[in-house]
């Protein structure tokens, strides 16, 4: 990916005004403001060992919410999101979406059918609970797993590299394109979230930040 393009992936919903958490709208000043560049991001990253002690996904993350209360849950929204044509529904409710336009980052892959793509939580909620959200409030890890504020959250992605990267980091599984891309964006969410991360995490976090364009990350931390 060009530098210029990178740059605007990686600041993208980064501005926003209010965010969406756990169903509530946040006021720009109940959050803050970050920006650095990726170099410089990568080395912020505060180290400390994973503990995954306890792990329970639907217990402590819950599930897709629709926040909006407009019938199309959190994958939905994200599908609707990424859509590069007009989509078609399940129902006439329009509740679910049946088909579309994605062209998946990880392999540049065009797809039609939403059965095709799964939304990958870019940081997966495992690697969030060993770096810090298990000593979140609930309502913190829900608006975590439904993080619609940073369009660098959630994203539609091919299922079968979905399943491949399972919840490993950067440090064991890269996706076989536009890996700048994926480096900023893992970076981010764990910047926007106050996530650590452990040595050999950020190791490879700074070997791949080194080796990409050293462009800009603006985030809002939540």
């Amino acid at each position: 990916m060009r530098g210029a393009a990178l740059g605007r992936s990686l600041a993208a919903s980064g501005l926003a005004a209010g965010l969406l958490l756990a169903g509530l709208a946040v006021p720009a000043e109940a959050a803050t403001y970050y920006s650095a560049t990726l170099r410089t991001a990568a080395r912020s990253l505060p180290v400390a060992a994973e503990n995954n002690a306890g792990y329970d996904r639907t217990r402590y993350f819950g599930s897709w919410l629709d926040t909006n209360r407009d019938c199309q849950n959190t994958r939905a929204e994200v599908l609707l999101q990424e859509a590069r044509a007009a989509a078609t529904y399940t129902t006439t409710r329009k509740c679910t979406v049946r088909t579309a336009r994605w062209v998946t980052t990880w392999d540049n892959r065009t797809h039609y059918s939403a059965t095709a793509v799964e939304i990958d939580h870019t940081v997966p909620v495992h690697e969030a609970w060993g770096s810090g959200a298990r000593y979140w409030s609930q309502a913190r890890r829900v608006a975590f797993y439904n993080d619609l504020g940073d369009s660098r959250s959630l994203n539609a992605q091919t299922a079968a590299l979905n399943s491949a990267k399972q919840a490993r980091g950067p440090e064991s599984w890269m996706p076989p394109a536009n890996k700048c891309a994926y480096i900023g964006q893992w970076i981010t969410v764990k910047i926007r979230w106050g996530l650590r991360v452990d040595s050999t995490e950020k190791a490879a976090l700074i070997r791949y930040a080194d080796s990409c364009p050293n462009v800009m990350v603006s985030l809002t931390k939540v």
